[in-house]
């Protein structure tokens, strides 16, 4: 339980196929809902933030991976997001529990989708927008 005003530790996962499109989750749940926005969330207590990223990804996209570098951090509200680069090493792409939809996403897809607040600003900053 995180007290009035604390920081909650979040995760988040910039994930490309083979053709530069980029994995993008519809949030279920506020904050956002009905938004897409990268697959991630909250980093539990005792877990570090490759653990964290393996968990929100499988339950939100079903897909196994494997957590890289770290590509940058945000704030949004109480919630501090580590963005990290991940290689997919297996599962199938579906749904999860915190998502409505998720799908593999082109420049073109990317730009008409309802994002995140700040998303495309963000990743076009940090140099990683879907091809």
């Amino acid at each position: 339980m995180t007290r009035e005003g604390e920081q909650i530790p979040c995760v988040g996962g910039l994930t490309f196929d083979a053709d530069g499109r980029l994995l993008l989750i519809q949030r279920r749940n506020e904050p956002g809902r009905g938004l897409w926005s990268l697959p991630g969330g909250r980093v539990e207590p005792g877990e570090d933030d490759a653990t964290a990223l393996v968990r929100e990804m499988a339950e939100e996209t079903g897909l196994v991976v494997c957590p890289g570098t770290l590509v940058g951090r945000v704030q949004r509200g109480r919630y501090s997001i580590a963005d990290y680069h991940c290689t997919v090493v297996g599962g199938e792409l579906r749904a999860g529990d915190d998502a409505l939809d998720a799908r593999w996403c082109d420049a073109a897809a990317f730009a008409e989708l309802p994002l995140a607040e700040l998303l495309m600003e963000t990743l076009s900053e940090w140099g990683v927008l879907p091809r």
